[in-house]
């Protein structure tokens, strides 16, 4: 059985812990408060879930890895629990709520470039970042569907984008591959693909992301 350590139990965490678990997956959670703040989501979640004591824990007990908390400039994921694994990194950059990063504002690297540079021995793949969570379930359709909703991914690794692009699949959706990492602004907060967040079809989201520009903050 395939294992999923999700870092991160809030909604996005949780929300991405039920489609996962709805799929067939077992999911270890960790959050920064420990165990014992996650026992009504594990109730809710059921057996297939579990949580750990810190977030190195569930990294280590997994496959693969989803990072739903921001992104700090000083490290705070478990570097060597990661190591050799693809993680998905949910992560948004939005100043207003984690301050500004003058790297980032200039242009010169991506939020997800800056979380594989702290993880160089994992494969970082942006990925679950343009849809809102409370709709995750209700944007979903069985493949083959007219007009299917598609999210896009955005990694340095062939392999990372397969996982991801099989994951969308599994839980309702069709992929545009927007890699590398250099170029995952192009579906980030103010950009078309994440203005048009509500409903895009395959065609629409590549027409979207050709359509980016980049937002630099002085």
């Amino acid at each position: 059985m395939t294992v999923i350590g999700i870092i991160g139990a809030g909604e996005v965490g949780s929300t991405l812990a039920r489609a996962a678990i709805e799929q067939g997956y077992d999911i270890v959670i960790a959050n920064s408060r420990g165990p014992h703040t996650l026992t009504q989501l594990i109730a809710g979640l059921g057996p297939s879930a579990r949580t750990a004591t810190a977030a190195d824990a569930a990294a280590a007990a997994a496959d693969f890895a989803i990072v739903a908390v921001p992104l700090k400039l000083v490290n705070n994921m478990p570097v060597e629990q990661l190591a050799g694994k693809i993680v998905l990194d949910t992560n948004n950059y939005m100043p207003w709520r984690d301050g500004h990063y003058p790297v980032v504002d200039s242009g010169e690297k991506t939020v997800h470039e800056l979380r594989q540079e702290q993880l160089p021995a994992s494969k970082v793949a942006k990925a679950f970042t343009h849809i809102q969570a409370p709709r995750f379930f209700a944007s979903g359709s069985p493949a083959g569907t007219p007009g299917r909703h598609a999210l896009s991914v955005s990694s340095d690794f062939p392999e990372a984008v397969e996982l991801v692009t099989r994951l969308y699949d599994e839980f309702g959706f069709d992929t545009v591959d927007n890699s590398p990492l250099s170029e995952s602004w192009r579906s980030g907060p103010g950009q078309p693909a994440w203005n048009a967040h509500l409903h895009q079809t395959r065609e629409e989201l590549a027409a979207h992301l050709t359509q980016a520009r980049p937002i630099v903050i002085a």
